[in-house]
């Protein structure tokens, strides 16, 4: 299940949100085409956030370095698409430096958590998706009922359905409160409390924005809906003429 697109057109060009993912493109490129295993590994020992590092004293760097660093092809395509998708409107809200600050913020929260939960872990932390959590946080906070046209893939089974965020992103972060619950800690795979930890910063360091538009009146004026006339797709007529059908 993947957002594609959401229906809430933002009202300036989210210069730092496209920074962000061309940012974190050209370093993927930069050493997932060059590096093979074992230089890989190295590097994200290296440039990765290590839990038992910092408890012994060293790779504080990869804190923050940690966020620009992807696993693999489908790590990165899918954490970009949701930071296009719900970057945006944040940014429209909080303002180019704002947003820039709030992303560095739930970004260094998600490896907090994340620290708390493991921190003798030796697995490497890399992937945007702690911040990225935040953004969804944020965005769920301030548009709760906004429309996300989710991708659906069931085995040969694909659709498109519009789903209110709440119920995208609320999903999305009971999966990672309950996929953190039942993994082993230093279990590898998901840094599910990451996850959890940015989506929590997101929602707690989005609530000043969210008093200034009027708190709960802004829900009541917007109906959770965004502030303003949302982006309409529809399919067009298609250019391929139709054959009658004969009369008998």
């Amino acid at each position: 299940m993947f957002p594609i697109r959401d229906h809430n057109p933002s009202g300036r060009v989210a210069f730092v949100t496209y920074a962000l993912i061309a940012a974190n493109v050209a370093v993927f490129l930069a050493y997932y085409l060059t590096l093979q295993e074992p230089q890989l590994s190295y590097f994200f020992y290296n440039w990765g956030f290590v839990p038992r590092f910092v408890s012994e004293g060293q790779g504080f760097a990869g804190i923050v370095t940690h966020m620009f660093l992807h696993g693999g092809w489908m790590h990165i395509i899918g954490n970009m698409l949701f930071l296009f998708v719900f970057g945006d409107n944040m940014e429209d809200e909080m303002g180019h430096f704002g947003f820039a600050l709030f992303y560095l913020a739930v970004g260094l929260a998600a490896v907090a958590l994340q620290y708390a939960a493991e921190p003798m872990s030796e697995i490497p932390m890399v992937g945007a998706s702690g911040a990225i959590a935040g953004v969804m946080g944020g965005y769920l906070l301030l548009f709760p009922r906004a429309r996300v046209d989710v991708l659906v893939i069931i085995v040969i089974l694909v659709r498109i359905f519009p789903i209110p965020a709440w119920i995208v992103l609320g999903v999305w972060f009971g999966l990672q409160l309950f996929n953190g619950a039942v993994t082993p800690v230093d279990g590898g795979g998901v840094a599910y409390w990451a996850h959890a930890g940015g989506f929590i910063a997101g929602v707690v360091l989005t609530v000043p924005v969210w008093l200034r538009r009027g708190g709960i009146g802004f829900w009541n004026r917007t109906h959770g809906t965004p502030p303003h006339p949302e982006a309409a797709y529809a399919l067009g007529k298609s250019r391929v003429p139709q054959v009658p059908r004969r009369p008998r």
